[in-house]
């Protein structure tokens, strides 16, 4: 683990780029570029695991922007956070701003209009008050958090956060999955065996629910490669936070139908368009695999 004095050197201190070595310099302007210097684009990989949300990216995991997240993610280079948060940040954004539907942003999976808050519309108006964009970080195994020092995808969001709000976007970190289960390494591994690897290891920490539906849910990470873990990730979110609200509305559903909530056709891919508050709105990850991030090149 890092001694304090490793994070404080790298605070004030840089020795090299973390993307091509120059030294005296976090990154230089060149990787800088590397890394924000284009717009953040929507991403998709191949084959497309189920219940995946939209995802936006804001570079390719290549080169310098690679040396840049395995600077962050395994030699704990912490001043990395900032640029990398700014660049989560403009995926962030981006996932916003093309998840529109009927005037309205839509919720995942083809659901119902939600209002700008994440709330879900009916009638042609939110049903409640809108909330802070929720970052919800996918998280890392606790082995791995241990053995870093840190949760790199924790600390990016956090830094992604502040800058939405430097910016006007009201926004906060809910860290509120963790993992249930041990999963085996992901290095290795294809699409499939991922998918297998990570099925129902997520859930969402007591109390979480209510946390999620305070507003419109980001899924957030530092890479996306098979997109296997953000799926698991917005199914645990979505389930849990159907789940609740299930448990709330049921005496009104209950009115209306004789279904029972346990019943296997009460459950989340049914009411999933028709919440939209503290559904998964998008996803945003700081870089794609390559094949991801040209697949949807405009």
């Amino acid at each position: 683990m890092r001694g304090w004095w490793q994070d404080l050197a790298d605070l004030v201190l840089p020795a090299e780029c973390a993307g091509c070595g120059r030294p005296r310099a976090v990154l230089c302007p060149e990787c800088r570029a590397a890394l924000d210097g284009s717009a953040p684009r929507r991403v998709r990989p191949v084959p497309e695991p189920p219940g995946l949300p939209v995802v936006h990216a804001a570079a390719a995991y290549a080169d310098a922007v690679r040396a840049a997240l395995l600077a962050h993610k395994e030699r704990g280079a912490l001043t990395l956070a900032a640029p990398l948060g700014a660049a989560l940040a403009g995926a962030v954004r981006a996932g916003l701003n093309n998840s529109a539907c009927g005037g309205y942003p839509a919720a995942p999976g083809g659901g119902g209009p939600v209002s700008r808050g994440g709330r879900p519309v009916r009638g042609g108006r939110p049903v409640r008050g809108g909330g802070p964009v929720l970052l919800v970080p996918v998280p890392s195994a606790r082995g791995a958090v241990r053995a870093r020092g840190h949760d790199p995808a924790r600390r990016i969001a956090l830094a992604a956060a502040g800058e939405l709000r430097r910016s006007g976007t009201s926004a906060r970190v809910v860290a509120v999955l963790r993992q249930r289960r041990a999963v085996a390494d992901q290095s290795g591994l294809g699409s499939r065996q991922r998918l297998e690897n990570l099925a129902g290891a997520l859930e969402v920490v007591a109390g979480g629910a209510r946390l999620l539906r305070d507003g419109p849910v980001v899924l957030v990470d530092d890479l996306m490669t098979t997109g296997a873990s953000l799926s698991e990730a917005a199914r645990a979110v979505t389930s849990t936070v159907y789940r609740a609200r299930a448990r709330e509305e049921m005496g009104e559903r209950n009115a209306a139908s004789p279904r029972k909530e346990g019943n296997p056709v009460y459950e989340a891919p049914e009411l999933a368009g028709a919440y939209g508050a503290g559904h998964v709105r998008c996803a945003a990850v700081v870089a794609a695999s390559p094949e991801a991030f040209e697949l949807c090149r405009n």
